[in-house]
């Protein structure tokens, strides 16, 4: 698994781009697993910051005890347009770390936010990436840039 600053590393200008869509609505839809195996879709904020991808949930939300049983995701920006020429799209899948030692992230979430949750009120997990996916409008094509660790980037343009 790679850290997001090892991705980054690899892919600067991949990283900033999807970090810009997650960013544009902090809103994002995560994709666990359910106990039986089935998808769960579930709202979440992913926040960036200090090379890592973190995600706080309610303490107990299904989505936590999703991934503290599986760890599996993927992460999907909010799409605004169908046909994507204005922004983009951005999705990142990996494995989620249940995160117990919160007083330092809190701190520096609080610094940067104003926020300051209570360690207890949050469910935090720290995402490893195993695949990162771009795709965008050039022309009359979709352009689909997408990183799996180890393979490197791959360019795909569709019509």
């Amino acid at each position: 698994m790679a850290t997001w600053a090892e991705f980054a590393a690899e892919e600067p200008d991949m990283a900033a781009f999807v970090e810009g869509r997650f960013a544009a609505d902090r809103h994002a839809l995560l994709a666990t697993l359910r106990k039986d195996g089935s998808p769960r879709i579930s709202g979440v904020e992913p926040d960036f910051t200090h090379g890592e991808l973190w995600a706080g949930m309610m303490p107990g939300s299904m989505k936590s005890r999703d991934l503290r049983r599986d760890p599996r995701f993927a992460l999907h920006c909010m799409s605004t347009t169908a046909s994507m020429t204005e922004a983009g799209d951005a999705k990142v899948s990996g494995t989620a770390e249940f995160w117990t030692d919160k007083e330092i992230y809190l701190k520096d979430l609080f610094d940067r936010t104003g926020w300051e949750p209570k360690p207890e009120e949050i469910d935090l997990f720290r995402f490893d990436v195993t695949e990162v996916v771009q795709l965008t409008v050039e022309g009359d094509g979709m352009v689909v840039l997408s990183w799996h660790e180890g393979r490197g980037t791959r360019r795909v343009t569709k019509q």
